[in-house]
């Protein structure tokens, strides 16, 4: 059965780097979500490449097959869609105004569980109703 593995996304001054929680030292930076991504599945190739290679045991979490999920915290998600969501499209689709939208992106406060959620709702639906468009 495959394993879930959890890609953390973190946004940096000059890039984004991301690593796999349950594999140290798995980690990959990049100037894209994109190709972060795919450097981070690179990543996980090699190590298991290695590991055959060098007659080392393949970590278990890797063994049986796996699926990556990412995630990112609210100052990184802004972060990367800035020049998609503005901060007035944040609050009509969230709720939350730009104010506090601002102080998020800008790491001055981190937003509670619920504001978190919220945030993660709307961006969900919005995904769900783009995607039921045929043009």
């Amino acid at each position: 059965m495959k394993r879930k593995l959890t890609g953390i996304i973190e946004c940096s001054e000059n890039n984004y780097c991301a690593y796999v929680k349950e594999l140290d030292g798995v980690a990959a930076t990049g100037s894209t979500i994109t190709g972060i991504k795919e450097r981070l599945a690179e990543a996980i190739e090699d190590l298991i490449e290695t590991c055959e290679e060098g007659g080392y045991e393949i970590p278990e979490a890797l063994q049986d097959g796996y699926t990556i999920e990412f995630k990112m915290d609210v100052k990184s998600l802004l972060s990367v869609y800035y020049g998609i969501f503005t901060k007035s499209a944040l609050e009509r689709l969230t709720g939350i105004n730009q104010k506090q939208l601002w102080h998020y992106a800008n790491g001055l406060s981190k937003p509670r569980k619920a504001q978190r959620e919220k945030i993660e709702s709307a961006l969900h639906r919005l995904g769900s109703e783009l995607l039921a468009i045929h043009l």
